[in-house]
């Protein structure tokens, strides 16, 4: 697939919950997160890694639409282990998050429903993030 569409246009999503059997204490989930894999999360997000992805987009199961933050152990672990970009996505709920999640190690921020029903403004959320001396396109 990379070959065939060039490394810049793939990302791998990769649906997670809390699993303290496994090595990461996350696990993958298939079929939009309702069929647990047995697979870790991290050694999976490693192994995609190491095909060349540029960009892994782990969302929390229990973080998605709480508006509670994004996991940011996740997201830290992913970012420590990997060399391709970590989004954050799934849990947004305040300003803060997003940049919890810059902190723990994501470069790219993904939100839905605290834009689709104005709980953030962007351009506040971009003013924000600037002042606490983040780069934002």
């Amino acid at each position: 697939m990379i070959g065939e569409f060039g490394a810049d246009k793939v990302t791998v999503a990769i649906d997670v919950d809390q699993n303290e059997s496994l090595p990461s204490g996350y696990e993958v989930y298939i079929d939009g997160g309702r069929t647990a894999t047995g697979a870790d999360a991290v050694e999976w997000a490693k192994k995609v890694d190491g095909f060349g992805v540029p960009v892994i987009l782990p969302t929390s199961k229990a973080g998605d639409g709480a508006k509670t933050g994004f996991d940011l152990s996740v997201i830290k672990a992913m970012a420590d282990a990997c060399s391709a970009t970590i989004v954050a996505s799934g849990g947004a709920g305040k300003p803060e998050h997003f940049y919890d999640a810059v902190e723990a190690g994501a470069t790219v921020l993904l939100a839905a429903s605290v834009f689709h029903f104005h709980m953030i403004d962007i351009g506040e959320l971009k003013e924000y993030l600037r002042s606490r001396r983040l780069n934002v396109k």
